[in-house]
């Protein structure tokens, strides 16, 4: 009888204590670091917009958000570190279209949608379609009829395969009707730099990697993948332009494990939102060639969605397996 006694009493305490400290809410939140992984190395515009992002919620939570580097695997091994850890807000991770391409070509050990809970999408860049200085043509109808007058004798670079600036390419070949082959690297440093020197001919590349080597001229952008013209680049005609129904852009955004409390979601939501309103945000994003996105959780999500169909099905058109 002595032990149930005990048993109920500390039952009883337990509850207790359980009511009197409930789970943080958004405006409890945070209580100590928040870290957010980046996926890739630094220097890479997801790492990028994160550290310039950090000093914003450092000043709005009132605690430090540490921006930590975990690359590999096309940013897989960072981001599933990040969404397998407690959802309890203080381990996030900067998702970027690598996220929405991983799953057309590679075999995850998480949920792309159910094992994530998506905060904001912080930016929107457009690609470039860049060629070498070498190659003969100044512009997408060019490549075309070059591409096809030499069906696969075009190479075209990426940042690796299942990357977005390989995906991207395979959409632009299938609806230009053309073949190329492809030649994956590990990163796309490397590739702006063989595309230089010629060793590749045509490279579908982040707007921020290869626009200052386009202005030093040792890089030819013939078209930037976006419906309109890019502010940071105004000179550089449309691939729509040409006449070909193509466009892609890259997305940078925040994102939680599954489970993430909503309060949470909201005010670091809210924060980003009003950091990005600030103005000083927002014009160092376009500094850099990203444009502001912003908006609720839910369309962070569906542009998620969206995109990983549309890269298994640019990947299946392509006849291209997961690995």
């Amino acid at each position: 009888m002595r032990r149930v006694r005990s048993a109920l009493c500390y039952t009883l305490a337990a509850t207790a204590a359980l009511v009197a400290s409930p789970p943080l809410s958004g405006q409890q939140y945070p209580a100590k670091p928040v870290k957010i992984i980046v996926a890739f190395p630094p220097g890479a515009v997801t790492d990028t917009t994160a550290r310039l992002i950090a000093p914003r919620l450092t000043a709005a939570l009132g605690q430090p958000v540490i921006v930590e580097n975990k690359p590999g695997a096309s940013g897989i091994i960072g981001t599933e570190a990040a969404l397998r850890a407690p959802p309890d807000g203080y381990t996030l991770t900067m998702l970027s279209s690598a996220y929405a391409t991983a799953p057309a070509l590679h075999r995850l050990n998480f949920d792309p949608i159910g094992d994530v809970t998506p905060i904001i999408q912080i930016s929107r860049q457009p690609f470039l379609v860049t060629v070498t200085p070498s190659l003969p043509v100044k512009n997408v109808q060019e490549l075309v009829a070059l591409a096809k007058a030499s069906p696969g004798k075009l190479n075209f670079a990426s940042a690796g395969q299942g990357s977005p600036s390989h995906l991207a390419a395979e959409l632009f070949a299938t609806r230009a009707g053309i073949k190329m082959n492809h030649v994956p690297y590990k990163g796309g440093g490397q590739v702006v730099a063989d595309t230089i020197s010629g060793q590749t001919d045509v490279f579908f590349s982040p707007l921020p990697t290869a626009l200052p080597h386009v202005k030093a001229g040792k890089l030819r952008a013939i078209a930037v993948a976006s419906r309109e013209r890019t502010a940071a680049a105004p000179d550089i005609p449309t691939v729509a332009e040409s006449g070909l129904d193509y466009e892609v852009a890259l997305w940078v955004g925040l994102a939680g494990p599954k489970g993430l409390p909503r309060p949470i979601v909201e005010r670091i939501n809210s924060e980003v939102t009003m950091a990005m309103k600030s103005g000083e945000t927002g014009e160092r994003l376009q500094a850099v060639g990203l444009s502001p996105a912003g908006g609720t959780p839910e369309q962070f999500l569906a542009t998620i969605k969206k995109e990983i169909e549309l890269w298994r099905e640019v990947a299946r058109e392509a006849g291209l397996q997961p690995g």
